[in-house]
């Protein structure tokens, strides 16, 4: 039986294809109990690792089903069948993603990047009081709903912490994400502390989402590295940015893991609290209207256009790191 046949006995009318990867896919379809369009992610498990089947896929689905948060996407249905094929069944992204947006659109002005990011970290917050980490958090997984609102996805390296007798955090050894996400201690291949991860990510989104651009070219390891570590940020000089946001940007790219912020403290930050009135330091580019609804905004061609490098979403999953070298070679890279 075929997928559409397997989707319409379960009341779906399958659509477009999504994405489609080595053994797994994502597809279209519009419930006829819901009465809207679904995403469904169809995964083959004949065609699947080993690993996967026996660590990941059970991992995300556990969390699929645990997380309910307005800024998560809603799972609605996951069943599988005798043939093999596991199928996820769940909200629908129907802006795509965070990336394509800002490939097309370009920065995006602070005072709607605070809402947004504001959301992304609401949605950490509640994943990190559960003791649930993502370990690949960037743009592609950040999907956007009709308002533009960010709906978090793939959880497929999401995890429970584990502790020990004494209740602290046993240190994960699975390097898992993206090359321009990830932060130096995962690149070393050092036992990490999975949520200091994810806040590292969430600066790497930050930045992206106000600058239009990568903070550190993962086109060489190496040098990517040697930057990360003595803690250098480079704002393009053609974006105008608050302090208060390059401040925050800055702490949550922290190198040293002790001195990395903590998700409340990303929260209680200061620009991420809604300005009562227009300071100085809130600058915008000539032409910039800073009080503009989310869609009239959204709706507007972006003056720079971004460049037409490919984007590349292939994530890493490797127990052992032996050089950078072996880090370069098996993550691809991602480009605005």
């Amino acid at each position: 039986m075929d997928d559409g046949e397997v989707l319409k006995k379960r009341g779906y009318i399958m659509g477009i294809n999504l994405g489609e990867g080595s053994y797994a896919k994502v597809k279209s379809a519009y419930s006829e109990r819901l009465k809207c369009n679904v995403a469904v992610k169809i995964i083959d498990k004949k065609k699947a690792p080993r690993d996967f089947l026996d660590r990941f896929l059970p991992r995300e689905i556990e969390m699929l089903a645990r997380v309910k948060h307005y800024a998560i996407v809603k799972t609605y249905e996951i069943f599988e069948t005798s043939e093999g094929k596991v199928y996820i069944v769940t909200e629908l992204g129907v802006q795509g993603d965070l990336l394509e947006f800002i490939k097309k659109k370009g920065a995006i002005p602070e005072e709607i990047a605070r809402k947004m990011f504001n959301q992304l970290a609401s949605a950490m917050k509640y994943c990190h009081e559960l003791d649930i980490v993502h370990r690949d958090l960037k743009c592609e997984n950040l999907l956007l709903d009709k308002e533009y609102n960010i709906k978090l996805t793939d959880f497929g390296f999401a995890k429970r912490l584990s502790r020990d007798d004494d209740g602290r955090v046993i240190l994960s050894k699975t390097f898992c994400g993206s090359a321009a996400y990830a932060a130096p201690e995962v690149l070393q291949g050092i036992p990490y502390q999975p949520k200091v991860y994810d806040i590292w990510s969430m600066g790497v989104v930050l930045f992206i989402m106000v600058c239009g651009s990568m903070p550190y070219d993962e086109s060489n390891i190496k040098k990517m590295l040697k930057l990360q570590k003595e803690h250098r940020v480079h704002f393009p000089r053609s974006k105008i940015l608050s302090v208060e946001c390059k401040d925050l940007i800055y702490h949550m790219l922290q190198p040293d893991v002790t001195r990395r912020l903590c998700i409340d403290e990303v929260l209680m930050h200061i620009w991420m609290q809604e300005p009562k009135a227009v300071s100085d330091s809130m600058l915008t580019k000539p032409g910039e209207c800073s009080q503009s609804q989310i869609r009239s905004l959204f709706g507007k061609e972006s003056i720079s256009q971004p460049s037409d490098n490919e984007q590349v979403k292939q994530e890493i999953r490797h127990e052992d790191l032996e050089n950078l070298d072996t880090v370069s070679d098996q993550m691809q890279r991602t480009s605005l």
